[in-house]
């Protein structure tokens, strides 16, 4: 008799593992049903808000629905983030997020609403910023090694704008600082508009900061470009060398991805993956992000988890070793 109840109860829990594949099936092939959040974590019209307005374009006409770009600033991307962390995760609100957000700020701030990396589910890495290192006129250096000389023999001096303590182009800067032995001066700004204004006006004499910010100036001769901070030459700019080609083991990538709240159903995650990685190859939006400095990618979602992870890691413990703290 007993063996029998239990031929019976494992025929049930196999038929019941069934039905819940084929609703899982089911419910991926069906999605979506209703309208698609996409929440960027900063103000409209940075090149975040115009990335996140191309995939949701050519989103809305692959998956039927409208996704909708919903502008959420705050708390250095914080408060768009965390509210995609608490959101369901039946894949109806996305995120368009970045290193600074899920890579750094859980380093740089305490009391996060979120844990960058336990709390979301990588969809797919979307896009690399040039982020570009470029020195005011004056300096009378050509190149990074010139710099890397220039700041030796005047310890102290050279004065690096910034973002403001945390930011980007503040980390770029000090990892830099760390690995060539060298004493610069931080001067901190509220945004970077204004610590580009200053560097062009010869107020400050560097600036790690995206290419959207520092070429046009370069190109109207305001500012000298040395180098990109990539681990390798930027396709947008192929003739400026890297960081690191004077300084090995240099890197500083700058990038943007596709996040869903945590415990997102795999099929879904291999749906949405697919269709973004189907857009960023497309040549009219290579062309648009090309237009403003930004280099599209595509990636698997496990191959984006390690990025994440590897980025949390290293940039966590460089900020835990300089003490550096978000203003």
């Amino acid at each position: 008799m007993r063996s029998v109840v239990k031929n019976l109860l494992r025929g049930a829990a196999a038929l019941a593992l069934s039905f819940a594949a084929i609703s899982g099936a089911g419910a991926a092939d069906a999605y979506p049903t209703k309208p698609i959040t996409l929440i960027v974590p900063w103000a409209a019209g940075g090149s975040t808000d115009i990335l996140a307005r191309v995939l949701s374009e050519h989103l809305t006409k692959s998956l039927g629905q409208p996704v909708i770009v919903d502008n959420r600033p705050g708390a250095s991307g914080n408060i768009g983030s965390a509210t995609v962390a608490r959101a369901q995760p039946d894949g109806y609100t996305l995120l368009v997020g970045s290193m600074s957000t899920h890579a750094m700020n859980p380093s740089l701030m305490p009391n996060m609403p979120f844990k960058g990396v336990e709390d979301f589910t990588p969809l797919g890495l979307l896009a690399y910023v040039t982020n570009t290192m470029v020195v005011h006129p004056s300096v009378p250096a050509k190149n990074v090694k010139e710099l890397i000389a220039y700041a030796k023999a005047n310890p102290g001096k050279l004065a690096y704008a910034s973002a403001g303590s945390g930011s980007t182009n503040h980390l770029s800067a000090v990892l830099f600082a760390k690995m060539a032995g060298v004493d610069m001066l931080h001067v901190p700004y509220k945004g970077g508009a204004p610590a580009v204004v200053d560097l062009v006006a010869g107020q400050t004499q560097l600036l790690f900061s995206a290419g959207t910010q520092t070429l046009p100036h370069v190109k109207a001769g305001k500012l000298r470009l040395l180098a990109v901070t990539e681990a390798k030459r930027s396709p947008l700019l192929p003739d400026v060398p890297t960081v690191g080609e004077t300084l090995p083991g240099y890197e500083l990538s700058v990038w943007y991805g596709a996040f869903g709240p945590k415990n997102m159903p795999a099929e879904l995650v291999t749906r949405l993956n697919s269709e973004i990685n189907r857009i960023m190859t497309l040549p009219e939006v290579k062309a648009k992000m090309d237009s403003i400095g930004v280099e599209t990618t595509t990636s698997t979602p496990q191959a984006f988890g390690k990025i994440l992870r590897r980025d949390a890691d290293r940039y966590g413990k460089l900020i835990r070793e300089l003490g550096i703290k978000a203003e």
